[in-house]
């Protein structure tokens, strides 16, 4: 796989999706992470949020309790091949450490961070007697400008399948589990439930243009 292979004349202009981190109170960008190759597929699952179950009134069978919950797993691969044919000196990244930077910045977006752990446990040392669970960055899965959802990652799975002589990997493939943050996950006016709220009036307008069929599409005239 050639990272270079929109390049030639008269090839499209490819998008990459990635992930940004932003900070929840002044949406300053915290980092992007690109993926070097855009997945081959995207698993996307929606789980209704219908009122009630099996003993719910009648009354009810058409109301919803809010969006549905939905989760989105891809697979991406990450290959150190063309970055060493251009190495310049030994001083390089990928030279040092393969591609271990690119893996510790997609697996750190699930820790809390150092500094937070420290402080917890001297919080916990003086005697606090309540300490709040340390908040993460805002995680948002880009996809396109029709597709800009915040998430929060739910699985995380890493395979390294080659080395350089240090054993660093050169090659992997990471599968990432996700799950959209909606409005009933944030605070309405939280800077993720704007995003989320922009990500499904989008959808609407979406919706709103296919142009649909008719009824004899169906083999009926008109509905009893």
């Amino acid at each position: 796989m050639n990272s270079n292979i929109g390049t030639f004349p008269g090839s499209p202009n490819i998008l990459k999706g990635g992930i940004a981190l932003i900070d929840p109170g002044t949406s300053s960008i915290i980092r992007i992470i690109t993926l070097q190759y855009n997945p081959d597929s995207i698993s996307r699952t929606l789980q209704v949020q219908g009122v009630g179950g099996g003993n719910s009134h009648r009354s009810e069978a058409l109301r919803l309790m809010g969006p549905p919950v939905e989760t989105i797993k891809i697979d991406a691969e990450i290959d150190a091949t063309d970055q060493l044919e251009m190495v310049k000196n030994a001083s390089d990244t990928v030279i040092k450490s393969g591609i271990l930077s690119q893996l510790a910045a997609l697996e750190t977006m699930i820790y809390p961070s150092s500094s937070q752990i420290i402080s917890n446990n001297t919080l916990s040392n003086i005697g606090t007697l309540e300490i709040a669970p340390m908040e993460t960055a805002l995680t948002l899965f880009i996809w396109n400008k029709n597709r800009i959802l915040p998430v929060r990652i739910t699985d995380f799975s890493v395979t390294e399948e080659a080395f350089d002589v240090n054993l660093n990997p050169i090659r992997a493939k990471v599968s990432l589990g996700m799950r959209v943050l909606n409005i009933d996950d944030l605070d309405y006016n939280h800077k993720g439930s704007s995003l989320y709220m922009s990500y499904q009036q989008n959808k609407e307008a979406l919706a709103g243009m296919f142009a649909g069929g008719n009824l004899s599409q169906l083999g009926i005239k008109s509905i009893p």
